[in-house]
């Protein structure tokens, strides 16, 4: 919540604006089809879940949660500079009663609950918020949960390169400048930027949270590195 108002400037600022390059190749990998909704969790300032609106084109309603009142009133401002009318509604009757409409619709909800009905979003996505949820597998369950049969879970994450040299540059850089530039800029008392490196680094990769997918009940799991490593994207179906 504090970090709230200069959460966006320092994502774009930290990663260099390849945040927005992450974001372009997870809705293409992932892409809407049909008329399904689409919900993405953990939104924070619904980037990812902006991101999927347009490239639904009209054709498919939005669902972005999260558990941060200060995150969502971001993305209703960034919504309504684009000309996107989002609603804010809290109950599954109403978002049982509009998922069939090309509404952008933001909830105030955790992962782990979410107020939402069973086998009904043709994708559901997590950016850089996984490592968040305290209790992973439980995570993906629920969104396993809410995925309807045939529909993708994807998972876009920070990673640890694997190159040998690149990936010692990056850690040094990741784990002293990052998050001395990032406390410095956002001040707040929780030490957000301290917390970065360490979740990230303690966080499961690869093969290890494939399995966690798979543990789910997700098939058909792939992932993708970005950026030399940096991030991954994840990728995993729910059975028929």
């Amino acid at each position: 919540g504090e970090i709230s108002g200069r959460y966006d400037f320092l994502n774009h600022f930290l990663s260099g604006g390849v945040d927005y390059y992450w974001r372009w190749r997870t809705v293409r990998k992932i892409r809407p089809a049909g008329d399904s909704p689409i919900l993405d969790v953990c939104t924070g300032t619904g980037d990812l879940a902006l991101a999927y609106w347009k490239k639904a084109r009209g054709q498919s309603a939005v669902v972005g949660t999260d558990f941060t009142p200060e995150m969502l009133v971001i993305a209703r401002q960034k919504s309504a500079k684009l000309g996107i009318v989002a609603s804010d509604i809290s109950s599954e009757s109403t978002v049982s009663k509009s998922r069939r409409q090309a509404t952008l619709t933001f909830i105030e909800a955790d992962t782990l609950q979410l107020p939402l009905e069973s086998d009904v979003f043709q994708i559901v996505s997590v950016a850089f918020g996984l490592r968040n949820v305290s209790d992973t597998v439980a995570g993906l369950k629920e969104m396993t949960r809410v995925c309807k049969p045939g529909g993708q879970v994807a998972v876009l994450e920070f990673s640890m390169p694997r190159n040998r040299i690149f990936g010692a540059a990056y850690r040094w850089y990741f784990r002293n400048i990052l998050p001395r530039i990032g406390q410095l800029l956002a001040r707040n008392s929780e030490a957000a930027y301290k917390y970065l490196p360490q979740s990230v680094s303690q966080f499961p990769q690869d093969e290890e949270l494939a399995g966690l997918m798979r543990e789910a009940g997700l098939t058909d799991i792939t992932w993708t590195p970005l950026t030399f490593g940096i991030a991954t994207l994840y990728a995993g179906r729910k059975p028929e």
